[in-house]
């Protein structure tokens, strides 16, 4: 069964070239496949790396890897071609593409500390 954040087998044939080889030496990765479902099991659900499903692999070993692709630019590549992928089948406009990164200010008590004395309000 393929969960809705999770690669089914024609998503993971799109990207599976763009990543290394497991031919080294020594101790051999991971499935990447089963570590990417990792990776977008955490983007989903916005858990910590520690409450990582044992079926995704050990959670340090799917973060090193998320870590490792992410400085090598394997994420981007992959992200490159899910665009041109999508802008070829008319889903996506390239030019409207974007993340909204606007920062929200909270209190210091949103975050547990305690508040001044004799004050109302997290400020």
């Amino acid at each position: 069964m393929v969960r809705r954040y999770e690669l089914s087998d024609e998503a993971f044939s799109l990207l599976a070239d763009l990543l290394p080889p497991n031919g080294r030496r020594g101790g051999q990765w991971n499935d990447h496949r089963t570590t990417l479902n990792g990776i977008f099991w955490i983007l989903h659900t916005g858990a910590q790396w520690r409450e990582l499903p044992e079926r995704y692999g050990k959670w340090q070993s799917v973060y090193d890897r998320y870590t490792r692709w992410r400085r090598d630019g394997t994420i981007d590549r992959m992200l490159e071609r899910l665009h041109l992928a999508l802008d070829a089948e008319g889903r996506i406009d390239v030019a409207l593409w974007c993340i909204d990164a606007t920062p929200i200010r909270a209190s210091r008590a949103a975050a547990g500390a305690a508040r001044a004395a004799g004050k109302k309000g997290g400020r």
